[in-house]
């Protein structure tokens, strides 16, 4: 069921993020149709919502979502930024990276299910998920915030440049073009692309299955935390990061289980412990 993230200031304000889950994933939804465009009130709620799914013990992945079938969302609210000081423009780029750490840094899988549009600020927000998935024939894809005159700032500028390489990423940024899902998978940008029909259904699926019984969750969070903490350290310390996780499942049900399972020929039954 979808509820209301509340906010911290004990004023009534607009849902702009729903949460419910299902099957051990939890689905974070962005609210505010038709472009899901996100201003601070919003980011609050989403960061809110980035902490509950952290915090629930049983949920395992977050899935990342905008409301309605045109936009994953075109970003901040140009609006909303062109009413307030620099000063404010300058915390609210801030906090929005606080956020989008904090999704990077929770030991659980995140996966971007891209519906619509996926411009701007929408983009560097799916770019700190681990997996992204988009909708086939469903919008353009890009960081066009050059055309503003101002650069991609909520993380855009670092991880572009991650996923596609320096050159290919001050490319893509200073042209400010959008383009297809289908060159966004060539680039490495999007994981895979899914059929219009039934995406969000094939996307809890895709989603469930590294849930238990299915996959050992803990792992699978291990395995996250590893690569992204290791990704942005020397390589002698990326290994270390490696074998404390590796120490953490050694010592977890779940390894004993997957072992005997795989010693007596059965399937593993995993219980995310």
């Amino acid at each position: 069921m979808a509820t209301t993230m509340q906010p911290t200031t004990g004023e009534t304000t607009k849902q702009l993020v729903n949460y419910r889950t299902d099957g051990g994933v939890a689905v974070i939804e962005m609210c505010d149709p038709p472009a899901n465009t996100y201003t601070y009130e919003m980011n609050q709620q989403l960061d809110a919502a980035i902490l509950r799914a952290r915090m629930e013990n049983d949920v395992y992945v977050i899935l990342l979502t905008g409301a309605g079938d045109k936009f994953f969302s075109a970003g901040a609210n140009i609006k909303m930024l062109s009413s307030v000081d620099p000063t404010f423009k300058y915390y609210f780029c801030l906090h929005a990276n606080e956020m989008l750490l904090r999704l990077e840094h929770t030991p659980k899988l995140v996966i971007a299910a891209i519906n619509g549009h996926c411009v701007g600020g929408g983009l560097e927000i799916a770019m700190a998920a681990d997996i992204r998935i988009a909708r086939k024939d469903a919008g353009k894809i890009g960081l066009p915030e050059v055309n503003l005159g101002v650069l991609p700032g909520t993380g855009g500028t670092q991880r572009l440049s991650r996923l596609v390489g320096k050159s290919k990423a001050i490319e893509l940024m200073v042209t400010g073009n959008t383009f297809s899902f289908e060159e966004a998978q060539e680039l490495g940008i999007i994981n895979d692309i899914y059929e219009r029909d039934g995406f969000m259904e094939n996307m809890m699926e895709y989603a469930k299955q590294f849930c238990p019984p299915n996959k050992a969750a803990k792992a699978v969070g291990r395995i996250k935390r590893a690569v992204q903490t290791g990704w942005e350290i020397p390589m002698e310390s990326a290994l270390a990061v490696e074998r404390e996780n590796q120490q953490i499942l050694f010592q977890s049900e779940d390894a004993k289980e997957g072992l005997a399972a795989y010693v007596e020929k059965r399937p593993a039954v995993f219980k995310a412990k």
